[in-house]
């Protein structure tokens, strides 16, 4: 599936262009551009779409896929980091209205973010520096990383400026209730998540 845009051509816009072309020669590959710089990742394996979906349950089980917020993988977040920057969490939960808030390349604006969740794959250094900086800056209240390959789950909050204020690891045997700034609370249980997302 293209990234093609609707609302503008990309001739002014090399990357984004460059960026719709290698997602179109690539299926399944995720394009993103961070800091002006294209960010490739390649599909995921089994075990990362298999906690998306565990993680997706609890979300929809407190209510945030209904009429005021919805639960969404793959959405796009448009960053006003750069002329061109943008992102595309694993998971979002948006407000109910975020079609009414498309900037540009399907990508919408982070004001109706309320949450983004990240599962770490080959390039989790991304998940854990580029778009900490990037979802910080773009002031997106919860940022959750189900970070596989050092087994922890971080919860951030507090956006300031290109970080965030509060950034709390949790490991396998902890029960973490997400801020209610999401719009309900959810429980998370960081052992099972872990589990369920391990690639071995």
């Amino acid at each position: 599936m293209s990234a093609a845009s609707v609302e503008r051509p990309h001739e002014n816009r090399p990357l984004i262009a460059e960026a719709n072309r290698l997602m179109d020669r690539n299926p399944g590959y995720r394009v993103e551009i961070i800091g002006g710089q294209l960010v490739v990742t390649p599909p995921p394996d089994g075990p990362h779409g298999d906690v998306l979906m565990d993680l997706a349950l609890p979300f929809a089980a407190a209510g945030l896929h209904g009429v005021e917020s919805r639960v969404i993988p793959g959405i796009g977040l448009w960053l006003p980091t750069g002329n061109e920057d943008y992102v595309i969490p694993d998971l979002s939960v948006v407000d109910a209205d975020y079609r009414d808030h498309c900037v540009e390349n399907n990508c919408y604006d982070p004001a109706c973010f309320r949450l983004v969740l990240e599962v770490t794959s080959s390039n989790w250094k991304t998940d854990l520096r580029d778009k900490v900086r990037a979802y910080a800056g773009a002031k997106i209240p919860v940022y959750v990383i189900v970070d596989r390959t050092h087994q922890r789950l971080h919860v951030l909050t507090d956006p300031a400026g290109d970080d965030y204020e509060n950034h709390r690891p949790h490991s396998a045997g902890e029960i973490v209730t997400l801020p209610g700034v999401i719009g309900a609370e959810v429980a998370l249980d960081v052992g099972h998540i872990l589990k369920t997302g391990s690639p071995g």
